[in-house]
């Protein structure tokens, strides 16, 4: 699992290297949800506001809020549309309502034309007035007025029985007669008091004449999602679910990256690690069908994860590398003899690197290159040659495919003398015409009983 997979470097690559079949992803998500517009009408929301007069507390304009998208006021305004083949549990995902500023309470009607929409609003406020003016007993309904009424005729007639006592009373200066006036004066207030409670406390008198503020406007766009918001929305999420893929992919890769733990895989020993210049991807003949040309018309033949060469070197740096691996191959053979240079089938900057390499040993030891399928690797028994030395790039196979290859030399009698890893480089710019060209002779590069100088 590679832990190198959440920089932003990594994301700019993803960007970088897959951009075309980004934009290929994009443009599907784009048409999903352009589809999905087409498969859902466009929706229509008109609002109108009711008015809620006198002092309500934050939690009382929620219960109205909620009163009006009950099951009661929804189906009567179902009734007063008169909507064929739909009732109140099919308005009840349609009628919305929400507490506004200035005891306020907006009802929303969603409906397919912008007229439905508005006259489904209009309604649902106008059945929210009326179920409200019910309950808060400012109906016509003479029953339901008869007792607060009553009551204050009542507390009226005792004022001016107090009234009527208070000056009949002994207008001397007795005890007992300004006791009686204190008394009487007393129960003239409690009784002005409990009216004026009776009053603040009477849902009727503060809290009832709820207002419809004006009929709803039409709806001139539709409701949100627009067919709009659908396909940026399919394109923005076709997009990041394709960046989030690769991240995932990349954090579950298991090739192997570092060169000891490709040694480790194939139980050898690294003998150096050189450079190929970075170039185009060559097509080769087996790549020619038409899923080939689809995996390169979209860019995916190549790998995105591999990091950018770096600008590393010249034509006689990259010389010298390969003529130590010489070296160091020369010096580990107990005697002069052949060897088979195995590549990973696929391996393309492996396989030109071990073309460089061929070439710079000359015959000393004498190589020869097989490319051998990882998937079913095959190597050729040993007959004039007596060891394999392999030549890979970093982070293209995992263990289990080193270690299949390995078993596939044991198998043919050969044994892995040594491993050499390889990987891409940028060319530096061209030297100015003053100083020395890259493929001078290079008296001092190697040693002395080094084979392969240049050609």
């Amino acid at each position: 699992m590679s832990d190198d997979t959440i920089r932003l470097v990594t994301i700019g690559r993803i960007l970088r290297r897959r951009r075309r079949l980004l934009a290929l992803l994009v443009v599907v998500g784009a048409l999903v949800g352009y589809g999905t517009s087409v498969l859902f009408p466009p929706q229509y929301t008109a609002s109108a506001s009711v008015l809620l007069p006198g002092q309500w507390e934050e939690r009382e304009l929620l219960t109205q809020a909620e009163i009006a998208t009950s099951s009661v006021v929804i189906d009567r305004v179902a009734t007063a549309l008169h909507w064929q083949g739909v009732s109140g549990g099919d308005l009840r995902d349609k009628v919305s309502a929400a507490a506004a500023d200035g005891n306020i309470i907006k009802i929303s009607g969603t409906a397919d034309t912008p007229e439905r929409a508005q006259r489904l609003a209009d309604r649902s406020a106008q059945q929210f007035v009326t179920f409200a003016a019910r309950v808060a007993g400012d109906s016509t309904d003479s029953d339901a007025a008869t007792g607060p009424e009553a009551l204050r005729e009542q507390v009226e007639e005792t004022n001016r029985r107090i009234t009527d006592l208070s000056k009949a009373a002994d207008p001397g200066q007795t005890v007992e007669s300004v006791q009686a006036r204190t008394a009487l004066a007393n129960l003239r207030t409690a009784l002005e008091e409990a009216m004026q409670k009776l009053d603040d406390a009477d849902p009727a008198t503060n809290k009832a004449g709820m207002v419809v503020m004006g009929p709803a406007a039409r709806p001139t766009g539709e409701a949100p999602p627009t067919r709009v918001q659908l396909v940026v929305g399919g394109a923005l999420l076709a997009f990041l679910l394709t960046v989030v893929a690769h991240l995932a992919a990349a954090r579950m890769n298991r090739r192997l990256r570092t060169e000891p733990e490709i040694a480790a895989a194939l139980g050898s020993t690294l003998l150096g690690t050189v450079d190929v210049p970075e170039e185009g991807p060559e097509h080769r003949p087996q790549d020619s069908g038409r899923a080939a040309r689809i995996r390169r018309l979209l860019g995916v033949d190549t790998r995105w994860d591999v990091p950018d060469p770096q600008t590393y070197g010249d034509e006689a740096g990259r010389r010298i590398r390969y003529r130590r691996v010489c070296v160091r191959l020369r010096n580990q053979l107990p005697a002069p003899r052949r060897l088979l240079v195995v590549v990973p089938d696929g391996d393309e900057t492996a396989r030109r690197a071990a073309g460089q390499l061929v070439a710079e040993a000359k015959s000393d030891p004498a190589l020869r290159l097989v490319e051998v399928p990882v998937s079913q690797p095959m190597v050729p028994d040993r007959d004039t040659e007596s060891g394999v030395l392999v030549v890979l790039s970093a982070g293209s196979w995992t263990a289990g495919e080193l270690a299949a290859v390995a078993e596939a030399c044991a198998d043919a009698g050969h044994d892995v003398v040594g491993i050499v890893v390889a990987g891409t480089v940028r060319a530096r710019p061209a030297r100015p015409a003053d100083r020395p060209a890259d493929n001078a002779p290079l008296a001092l590069a190697v040693p002395g009983n080094t084979t392969g100088g240049s050609p």
